[in-house]
């Protein structure tokens, strides 16, 4: 009778301490009222021999960018997306940092990502994948939340194995932080194998991949292209600056559409349609997305650090001007986003049959999508 106590009182203890257990993962995982998120760190090799993989980079961003606006909470909500850049192998950075240099961390700010990314040369070096790793999971601010998609993509076409810190220890850590290591060869499938690529994947359940670096980015023209570019424009006036660097944040925002153009209307447009989505916001620059969270702001803000048109207005006379914008924007994004389900439609009638696969967008989209199952995101 004692021993079926006791074995009762363990069995008791076990169940107890599994439900605490359980109840702490819940908690660590998705707080009430917390937003889910999508981190991505992007590592690029800007040695000598990948111009091709920068220009797909720069070319493809807001393809990429588009995929991850559509994704959904298993709640409906949108997860906030905040990307990383990071580039390593390049004989211009220090030696005594490993060839490493963090071009920008974890942001929601996508014009800065468009800035960083169109900054980027190449200059040969040496390729330490385990040191550019196991710097972008010390150096950015990581999510502890086991809800969140935490991701890096890193590409290049040297060994794994180079380099004084084991890309095996790297994925460790990446492991323990809940980071998923994705990596893109770019070569051959089976040269990626032989070099450990494969196995760095591996090592964290991310997805090995080979590209085509070289292979350039194929825009498809459509019917659609010319008036969301007009509707482009207009949503720019929407945009109103405030604070001491909103100037030269607007500015730049219509830099990245240049730099998105030099790729073609088609490119251009991808862009338009990022900024239509929730993805793009810029409350740190823009009274229209500021007013959204704190409405103070467009009252308090300095008048000299104000658009021309608003200095000479009223407190009341701001926010009505504010409002307005906003009512706009909201039209104009809509609009947008219609003509973008339609073009998509076009461009998949039109591409039916041709294999993007070994292209950077499309491995990134492709990996992105199978994870984020795991964390409860999905896509109509």
């Amino acid at each position: 009778m004692k021993t079926i106590r006791f074995a009762f009182r363990k069995f008791l203890v076990f169940v107890l301490t599994f439900s605490f257990l359980s109840l702490s993962v819940s908690a660590e995982e998705k707080k009430p009222g917390e937003e889910q998120s999508i981190m991505l760190a992007l590592l690029l090799d800007t040695s000598n021999s990948m111009d091709g993989l920068i220009d797909q980079a720069k070319s493809q961003l807001w393809k990429i960018v588009n995929e991850l606006a559509g994704a959904k909470c298993k709640d409906g909500k949108r997860p906030t997306i905040k990307i990383a850049l990071y580039e390593y192998g390049n004989d211009g950075l220090p030696s005594r940092e490993g060839y490493v240099r963090q071009v920008s961390g974890l942001t929601s700010d996508l014009d800065l990502i468009s800035e960083k990314l169109f900054s980027l040369t190449t200059n040969g070096g040496s390729e330490y994948c385990g040191y550019v790793i196991r710097t972008s999971l010390k150096q950015l601010d990581w999510s502890e939340s086991k809800a969140d998609l935490k991701m890096i993509f890193i590409a290049g076409n040297e060994p794994f194995t180079q380099g004084p810190i084991p890309y095996q220890l790297a994925c460790e850590l990446a492991k323990e932080k809940d980071v998923v290591v994705n990596s893109i060869f770019c070569g051959p499938f089976s040269e990626g194998v032989e070099t450990s690529w494969k196995r760095g994947a591996d090592l964290t359940g991310g997805t090995y991949m080979s590209i085509e670096q070289d292979r350039r980015t194929v825009f498809i023209p459509s019917p659609y292209d010319e008036r969301i570019d007009a509707l482009n424009d207009q949503l720019n006036k929407t945009y109103l600056y405030y604070g001491k660097s909103g100037a030269s944040k607007k500015q730049k925002q219509e830099e990245q559409d240049s730099n998105a153009e030099q790729y073609g209307q088609s490119n251009k447009v991808e862009r338009a349609v990022s900024k239509s989505s929730h993805a793009y916001s810029n409350p740190t620059w823009d009274l229209v997305d500021a007013a959204k969270d704190n409405d103070k702001v467009v009252g308090e803000t300095e008048v000299e650090y104000l658009p021309k048109e608003m200095q000479g207005m009223t407190a009341e006379q701001r926010k009505n001007y504010v409002r307005q914008k906003a009512s706009e924007r909201e039209r104009i994004q809509k609009e947008i986003q219609v003509l973008s389900e339609k073009r998509k439609g076009f461009l998949a009638e039109k591409s039916a049959g041709s294999s993007q696969e070994s292209m950077l967008d499309a491995s990134m989209i492709k990996a992105i999508k199978e994870k984020a199952k795991t964390k409860d995101l999905k896509w109509n």
